[in-house]
């Protein structure tokens, strides 16, 4: 089981920060469009960010605790999820802050 600690640690992390979307209707997921357009810029910066550090050979991962599925560059799926869970993971944060506190967004 050690080598879906990377995607387990993922998992944790959202399911610690999803139950934010129904129990304060942050609206998160429901507005998918600015969901999509933040995450996926900074996850394609980052991304190309990683592939140039493992080119480099400044960057590696613990293979024995990842998937094994591996993308062109030597980019483990694992890492592109971080990229993609740990934003969504602090959007819902952020919005469920905003919402207690009573502060308007931009769309409000």
């Amino acid at each position: 089981m050690r080598h879906l600690a990377y995607v387990s640690v993922l998992a944790g992390c959202l399911l610690a920060a999803i139950w934010l979307e129904p129990a304060l209707r942050v609206r998160v997921f429901r507005r998918w469009r600015r969901l999509l357009l933040t995450v996926l810029p900074v996850a394609a910066v980052f991304t190309l960010w990683d592939l140039a550090a493992i080119a480099a050979g400044h960057w590696h991962f613990d293979e024995s605790q990842m998937t094994g599925v591996v993308l062109p560059g030597r980019l483990p799926l694992d890492e592109v999820l971080f990229f993609l869970v740990v934003p969504v993971c602090a959007i819902l944060g952020f919005e469920a802050v905003r919402k207690v506190l009573r502060r308007p967004a931009g769309d409000e």
